[in-house]
């Protein structure tokens, strides 16, 4: 490494918050680093188990979270709550934060050069390891992901807008790009696994439908589909030039909630889409204002440019006789 702080002069992060994230730049500069050098850094995409949930582990994942909990050591994170174990650890007793992180997001795409990311989020620490955790999102006092892309980024907010930073590859600094990101509501863009369409509950359906539709539809305008399977590649895309994503429940055996997890995926997402003026819920319920009742707790997941996330919302609050009108005056897809 060229410095232990990883940060250009200019960044304005939070004294207590300061050595918590010069742990997680650090780590996100090496992991960078790793991933840019693919195959010749080892087996990084190699199935090595399953995590707390289930999920299958690649090599890198498991990477990742022993390096974050290891940097994490002596910088203020007492409880450290991740996808990648069943429970909570203590990494420093007389730490005042807890840390929830998604190490790998993604990493079902190692091997097909597409971004991943990792997704972290801090709160005050609780004495109790999992009721840290276990408490509405909008408690989160900062949020962020680093994006392993074309280029290295980190996006983070400590509740006063959104900071973005570059990791300067000459440097080896994470630097400043703009203090003030927002999200555009004017981008035509939607997120969604549409293979999914049969199992989606109607209101989504409907929305779909609608936009699908184009020009000649009740939009009356053109849409673009888009899906990486990568959350934060997503949710980097709508930061950057808006739009909407959504990851609905459905009627899949396990897929009631959906399959994104809310205290270490959806929470710190929401907490960046919200503080970059766009909205996050779960289709009808503000994300920040939920509460899980697990570690791993589930929820559907729709975020994005405020007008289009309050309009999903809206397809949600019709009457069931309404929602089917439209899904059967403007199904697409019927047979």
């Amino acid at each position: 490494m060229t410095d232990r702080n990883p940060y250009s002069p200019d960044a304005p992060i939070p004294a207590r918050l300061r050595p918590a994230m010069e742990a997680l730049g650090r780590v996100g500069r090496d992991l960078s680093r790793r991933i840019a050098r693919g195959p010749l850094g080892g087996q990084l995409a190699a199935t090595v188990g399953d995590n707390a949930d289930g999920d299958r582990q690649k090599a890198l994942d498991v990477m990742a979270d022993e390096a974050f909990a290891t940097e994490l050591k002596g910088s203020g994170v007492r409880w450290y709550a991740s996808e990648e174990q069943e429970t909570v650890a203590e990494i420093d007793p007389a730490g005042p934060l807890a840390l929830a992180i998604d190490p790998l997001d993604g990493s079902s795409n190692i091997e097909t050069n597409v971004s991943i990311g990792t997704i972290f989020s801090i709160r005050e620490a609780d004495e109790d390891g999992a009721a840290s955790f276990l408490r509405p999102g909008h408690e989160q006092i900062a949020a962020g992901y680093i994006i392993y892309g074309p280029q290295c980024m980190m996006l983070v907010t400590f509740g006063d807008g959104v900071q973005d930073y570059i990791l300067d590859p000459e440097t080896g600094l994470f630097t400043l790009v703009n203090s003030a990101l927002t999200i555009s509501q004017e981008s035509t863009e939607f997120a969604i696994n549409a293979s999914n369409y049969r199992h989606w509950p109607q209101p989504v359906r409907a929305y779909i439908d609608d936009c699908l539709a184009g020009a000649e539809g009740p939009r009356a305008r053109n849409f673009n589909m888009r899906w990486i399977a990568s959350l934060v590649a997503e949710t980097h895309r709508i930061l950057a030039r808006g739009g909407l994503f959504l990851y609905p429940g459905d009627a899949r055996p396990g897929y009631a909630m959906g399959r994104l997890r809310m205290v270490y995926e959806c929470a710190p997402i929401a907490m960046l889409v919200e503080q970059a003026q766009g909205h996050a819920t779960d289709g009808t319920t503000r994300i920040l204002d939920k509460i899980p009742d697990s570690l791993h707790a589930r929820t559907p997941f729709v975020f994005g440019s405020a007008t289009k996330v309050d309009r999903v919302g809206a397809y949600f609050d019709l009457p069931e006789q309404e929602v089917s009108a439209l899904f059967g005056n403007r199904g697409l897809f019927r047979v």
